[in-house]
């Protein structure tokens, strides 16, 4: 990078913005990173999610972080499950020996906050607006305030990005898909039976239009999600939030004649229900160069969950972009090469996603995913095998 100190702002602390702070704070480059929380545990951070080697990992080992990684990845937790409505027993994946592990979003929110300076996230510094100047640089505008100038603002600001503006118009588009969330406490001593049923790991069930996703996190809690292709008011029609008898009600009507084994899984759920209709960018969502300005993540790629591609495209996102920005003179050269790498890296996995979120809910769903993880535990045996040769 260039002796002349540049003003970076990231906007965004999630995993691939703080990703970025760490790998900038490691190569001794200073940046400001505003995030609109109020503070680290302002709100729970969402489930699990499965790093990829190729990706998480590789951000994280460049970023130094493997042995703090370790201590909090589950690598027991890689297994699959898959039943019908009536509660039969479709497929079992138990291995242990993939290299995804589980690691719940609030970990590693604070593996990558510990690695930080104390003071290196501005909290409660919700964006409003991102000001061009006339010198070229740009002010971000807040609801308290105004910080800036700053050369290079990074949007890793989410799927609602404030940064994105000034880059593409594209917002992202309802895939027709809504999730609602759910969650059981302690199930391994509350539940045992709910236990044995997901396993370790993940669990999915489709039967008559309705589906059913449930994982296993961290200390025993599982996280749950009905899933429904409906218009997008429709969940807020149906479902009262406020009244957790209401959505339990509710949630046992939509899936009323699925086994009894399965709707145990709503009757044990706690107190805390959301709606997540889920969105996504165009396949191929691109921009124009515009210096000074640049996004990563699901600022700039927002893709369906399916896959578990998101949080592992960020973060490779951030490594991308860190090491372009260390290892060239002209910082805005180094920004237009990370963005043209970006553009083609994420196609394919943001079409498979895009291709699953089309394909949930249809008639062949259920024979799509089975093929899925019989083709996935294939492709591991026969890789075992050759390593045993």
């Amino acid at each position: 990078m260039s002796s002349s100190p540049i003003r970076i702002a990231i906007v965004g602390a999630g995993p691939g913005g703080l990703t970025l702070a760490r790998l900038l704070h490691v190569a001794g480059i200073k940046t400001r990173l505003f995030e609109r929380e109020a503070s680290a545990n302002a709100r729970p951070q969402g489930g699990t999610l499965d790093l990829h080697a190729e990706s998480g990992q590789l951000a994280l080992a460049r970023a130094g972080l493997t042995d703090g990684f370790l201590r909090i990845a589950r690598y027991e937790d890689q297994g699959s499950r898959l039943y019908d409505g009536d509660g039969q027993l479709l497929l079992a994946d138990d291995d242990m020996t993939g290299d995804r592990p589980e690691v719940d979003r609030t970990a590693l929110r604070d593996l990558l906050l510990q690695s930080l300076p104390p003071d290196a996230v501005a909290w409660g510094h919700g964006l409003r607006e991102v000001s061009p100047r006339d010198d070229g640089r740009y002010d971000l505008i807040f609801d308290d305030g105004r910080e800036g100038p700053f050369d290079l603002v990074i949007g890793a600001d989410g799927a609602w990005s404030q940064v994105r503006p000034l880059v593409s118009r594209y917002q992202p588009q309802y895939s027709g898909l809504t999730f609602i969330e759910f969650g059981i406490d302690d199930v391994d001593a509350n539940h045992p039976a709910l236990s044995q049923l997901v396993g370790r790991g993940k669990m999915g069930a489709e039967s008559a239009g309705r589906s059913l996703i449930v994982q296993r996190n961290d200390n025993a809690h599982l996280r749950g999600y009905a899933i429904f292709r409906v218009p997008v008011e429709w969940a807020e029609r149906r479902f009262d939030v406020t009244s957790p008898a209401a959505m339990r009600r509710a949630l046992l009507g939509e899936f009323a004649g699925w086994a009894d084994t399965l709707l145990d899984l709503f009757r044990a759920s706690n107190d805390q229900f959301a709606l997540r209709p889920i969105h996504a960018l165009p396949v191929g969502h691109y921009w124009t160069n515009r210096p000074g300005i640049t996004l990563l993540g699901d600022a700039a790629h927002l893709m369906s969950p399916f896959g578990g591609e998101g949080v592992n495209a960020a973060m490779l996102d951030a490594a991308e972009l860190a090491g372009y920005l260390v290892g060239s003179a002209d910082w805005q050269e180094a920004v237009r090469a990370y963005e043209t790498g970006m553009f083609v890296r994420v196609a394919e996995p943001a079409g498979e996603a895009a291709e699953a979120a089309a394909t949930e809910l249809s008639h062949i769903s259920q024979e799509l995913t089975l093929a899925h993880h019989q083709l996935h535990m294939q492709m591991r045996a026969a890789a075992g095998h050759a390593a045993a040769r």
